[in-house]
């Protein structure tokens, strides 16, 4: 019992010692948000989809096309941006009956145009298609480089999140000593819009702002006043 006794005693000093050690202690979170306007860039897809009753009538058919399409948009774009393939497939098409058999072979061959003029946009999409695009994708707007916004917004977000922490120390009486720990957060998604119609007229694109958002969360040590 007197063991017992002597064991409670030490555990009780050692708490009182570790919570006299261990500084009071807030915690506070900020947010930013800048917005770029213009953009930076714009991509779009833009694909090619050919038929045909063999494989090789189907491929062929599409990259005859393909490669007038893709002449098109580099006439278009010359080194204002970029052309990549996203995805090529030959597949077959099936009749609908009860025991489905091969009647012909789809082609599609897609590529992403990135483009850092966006007054090209709506060209890059009219050209396209009349040279036999037939597959136009979303446009979607972006940053070439989000990291400088990504600085300036985490700067902001830290003063609101210390700003955060001196009003509560000041309402528990206290004030704010040095920073023990902090932590961020980032987000940039590029704006996605509708897939653009091309048609007889020039196709309108209307820009957006690309909003990059951070966030920081510290704990500060509270002093007394």
């Amino acid at each position: 019992m007197r063991i017992r006794l002597v064991l409670l005693t030490f555990l009780m000093c050692a708490c009182a010692l570790l919570a006299q050690s261990a500084p009071a202690s807030v915690q506070a979170f900020g947010t930013a948000t800048i917005t770029v306007n213009p953009p930076e860039q714009a991509q779009l897809t833009i694909g090619v989809v050919t038929q045909g009753i063999t494989a090789d009538e189907a491929s062929q058919q599409n990259a005859t096309v393909s490669t007038a399409v893709q002449s098109a948009i580099a006439s278009v774009l010359h080194s204002n941006g970029t052309v990549q393939t996203v995805n090529y497939s030959v597949s077959p098409r099936y009749s609908n009956s009860p025991n489905p058999s091969i009647i012909g072979y789809t082609a599609s061959n897609t590529v992403l145009v990135t483009t850092y003029d966006l007054s090209i946009i709506g060209k890059l999409i009219d050209t396209a298609t009349q040279a036999g695009a037939n597959n136009v994708g979303g446009v979607s707007f972006g940053l070439r480089n989000p990291d400088p916004y990504v600085l300036q917004a985490l700067g902001q977000a830290s003063k609101q999140a210390l700003s955060h922490a001196a009003a509560i120390a000041s309402g528990l009486g206290a004030k704010t000593g040095p920073v023990l720990s902090a932590q961020e957060g980032a987000s940039y998604s590029p704006i996605l819009t509708g897939a653009p119609t091309a048609g007889t007229a020039s196709t309108p694109i209307q820009t957006t702002g690309v909003t990059v958002t951070a966030t920081v969360t510290v704990v500060v040590q509270l002093v007394a006043q």
